[in-house]
């Protein structure tokens, strides 16, 4: 039974699902609700089948390797292979689809007769078969072509609310990064090409001996370049805030729970499978990139108001976070550590796990918080716990797991990861250790700011008192909604009370990977979920939790029996001076980060403008009203991104000067072109 599913038919029927609800969504267009109806179906269903797929790739242990068209010419065949690591990204893809398409089915609602719907079940099913495809595609030609098919559907996913310029804005920048982005993947390609003389990856990895050391430097970079743009991770993320936030809510949470981690696969798959050795500057590089990624991302979300653009700078955050295990495991790697690199690949995957399914979730409940509010800022809204109770219970699970708070998953892929930082730490001498060193520091900074940020966002949106009418009028979501929302939060307690399992599987997964097939694990998960790292130190998930509800238990009891005989409490109306508590006594959002912000004034660079009204223009001194509004810009933005722009418009307006309208002299510059291609010929 598991052989039948484990097979070329079960993979071929996964992508059928996709297919069938496509085509199926796109032919009825024109009636909403049935377009809803048969695209969702087929999402859940198709979802469901690529768990079990994945699921039965693990329990098999097979390589599925197979040809649909072979040689269709001397460079593309349409040909895929699934190992253990193809299924464990399977795995993530069809999770969170599963429970983002049960959400999807009451969130598109409001999109009725406004756009649409079929048009929306089209991308969004052609989005998820090419995740799928790109984690699975074993010929480089074929990659490319599945990983435009993803861009372009996710490109117009973003834009799919077209009448808000914004989002066709952020569209567009999106489409430029990404495309950028796969230029430089082209060239890693071709490179690999010129020195092994074939696009299929099983003969690039045959031959990967063969590549000099110069062009494989050219190739990490090109592919770190190309891939860490799709990751988004700093200075190449200037998309993704915008572009995150654009996309209908689920599609926000595939887009961040998954999307961006198939260019973490890319990086394992090349930086470990198809290279099994590797230069110890490659893994200081990635380090060093992902301790800043961490750190901005973080700092950025921590200046953030929009609700959706704060989660989307925490995905920047939590990719460098992933790089951190990735680096670590490059240079144990080559450093002839291989245990503790597979130790750093173990972090790495576990934390893909759990950030896409808590950052999906924290993007659902965001979805249900704006379709109850219509505005996506924190400070139009406050007390929405009374009115929206379920989704405040969610996001305060999704919450606590992003801040790496025990028992929930986060904080176990994040443990792991500090273990493999402080292992660089324990077991160097040299400059490296400084990298370990700076890398663990850097994480820790990071978790105490992601606390600090999502107290600000989980007060500033349920606590307090409402500080808008749509807030104050603001209702619970739809069951669907609620549904979807559930499972992810149950996903985040389960996965982190069976946290040690899961360490073993993926212990499986790494030993799949060429580069560390040998590798003698130092990961050992003992009885009741015990982790521990040999050497260095244990941790167990049930011992956590049960700790946690004990000393919940023993404070309620102390409360209610202890303080209570002690004291005689009166419990009364609050003295307010004789004024009305309202809510411009509340601490908005940016007043709770404004401290921190200025304590990084120096990197994130804030302004300040002060408006001040006055009831009599004489009477200065007494004003009617005073608004303080803090500033902030992208520093990559603004002192990178911005002047190549303007450079580009400029060299554009001399271009332009070529553009005669006369034929001879478009053939004049057709045979210099021919002549200076003949030219570079010869000589190369």
């Amino acid at each position: 039974m598991i052989a039948s599913i484990a097979s070329q038919g079960g993979f071929l029927l996964l992508l059928s699902f996709f297919a069938a609800g496509a085509l199926g969504a796109l032919a009825f267009r024109k009636n909403d609700a049935l377009a809803n109806f048969w695209s969702s179906a087929f999402a859940v269903g198709g979802s469901l089948w690529g768990i079990i797929f994945a699921l039965s790739i693990f329990i098999s242990g097979t390589t599925l390797s197979f040809h649909i068209a072979a040689a269709l010419s001397p460079f593309l065949s349409i040909s895929f292979a699934v190992g253990a690591l193809s299924a464990f990204f399977i795995f993530i893809i069809s999770l969170v689809a599963l429970f983002a398409s049960i959400y999807g089915i009451g969130y598109v609602k409001h999109y009725y007769k406004k756009y649409t719907i079929g048009t929306l079940g089209f991308f969004y099913h052609f989005f998820i078969a090419g995740m799928l495809m790109v984690v699975t595609a074993s010929n480089a030609i074929l990659f490319l072509i599945v990983w435009e098919i993803m861009s372009l559907a996710s490109y117009f996913l973003v834009i799919y609310d077209r009448n808000d310029p914004k989002n066709i804005k952020a569209g567009s920048l999106y489409f430029i990064m990404t495309h950028i982005g796969t230029a430089f993947i082209m060239l890693a390609f071709l490179l690999l090409y010129r020195y092994t003389g074939s696009f299929d990856f099983g003969v690039i990895k045959a031959n990967s001996a063969a590549i000099p050391m110069f062009a494989k430097n050219m190739i990490f970079i090109f592919s770190f370049i190309g891939f860490g743009m799709k990751a988004g991770i700093i200075p190449l993320h200037i998309w993704l805030p915008d572009a995150h936030p654009a996309a209908p809510s689920h599609v926000s949470a595939l887009m961040s729970g998954v999307m961006i981690k198939t260019g973490i696969f890319m990086m394992i798959k090349l930086f470990f499978d198809v290279f099994t050795t590797a230069p110890l500057w490659w893994g200081v590089a990635i380090l060093v990139i992902g301790s800043v990624s961490a750190l901005l991302g973080v700092l950025y979300a921590l200046t953030e108001h929009d609700i959706k653009r704060l989660l989307a700078y925490h995905s920047i955050e939590n990719i460098g976070i992933i790089l951190l295990g990735i680096g670590s495991a490059l240079v144990f790697s080559s450093l002839g550590m291989p245990a503790l690199a597979a130790l750093g690949m173990i972090a790495a995957l576990f934390h893909t796990l759990n950030h896409a399914v808590f950052k999906s979730l924290l993007f659902l409940s965001a979805g249900s918080v704006i379709e109850g509010t219509r505005t996506r800022n924190i400070e139009e809204y406050g007390g929405l716990m009374k009115r929206m109770p379920e989704t405040a219970f969610f996001f305060l699970i999704g919450s606590m797991a992003i801040a790496a708070l025990p028992p929930f998953n986060g904080f176990f892929s994040e443990w792991l990861t500090f273990q493999s930082l402080f292992a660089g730490i324990y077991s160097f001498s040299s400059l490296v250790v400084w990298i370990f060193i700076l890398s663990a520091g850097t994480l820790a900074l990071t978790s105490g700011l992601a606390l600090a940020c999502f107290v600000k966002a989980f007060g500033a949106t349920f606590l307090a008192r409402p500080r808008s009418h749509e807030a104050a009028c603001a209702k619970e979501s739809g069951f669907s909604l609620q549904f979807g929302m559930a499972g992810l939060a149950l996903l985040s307690l389960v996965f982190g009370l069976f946290s040690g399992s899961i360490v073993s599987i993926l212990n499986a997964v790494v030993k799949n990977i060429s580069g560390l097939r040998d590798a003698a694990s130092i990961v050992a998960v003992h009885p009741a979920q015990t982790i521990a790292v040999n050497g260095f130190a244990s941790v167990s998930a049930p011992a956590l939790f049960a700790i946690i509800i004990l000393a919940l238990a023993l404070s309620v009891v102390a409360i209610k029996y202890l303080v209570n005989r002690k004291q005689n409490i009166k419990t009364g109306a609050t003295w307010d001076c004789g004024t009305d508590l309202t809510p411009r006594m509340e601490i908005t959002a940016t007043g709770f980060s404004r401290s921190i912000i200025m304590i990084f004034q120096g990197i994130l660079k804030p302004s300040f403008q002060t408006d001040i009204e006055y009831n009599d223009a004489s009477m200065r001194y007494v004003p009617k009203s005073r608004t303080a509004t803090m500033h902030l810009a992208d520093f990559y933005r603004v002192r990178f991104y911005d002047p190549i722009r303007f450079g580009f418009m400029k060299i554009s307006g001399y271009v332009k000067k070529i553009q005669s309208g006369n034929i001879n002299a478009y053939i004049l510059y057709m045979l210099i072109v021919l002549l200076a291609a003949l030219l570079s010929a010869s000589l190369f």
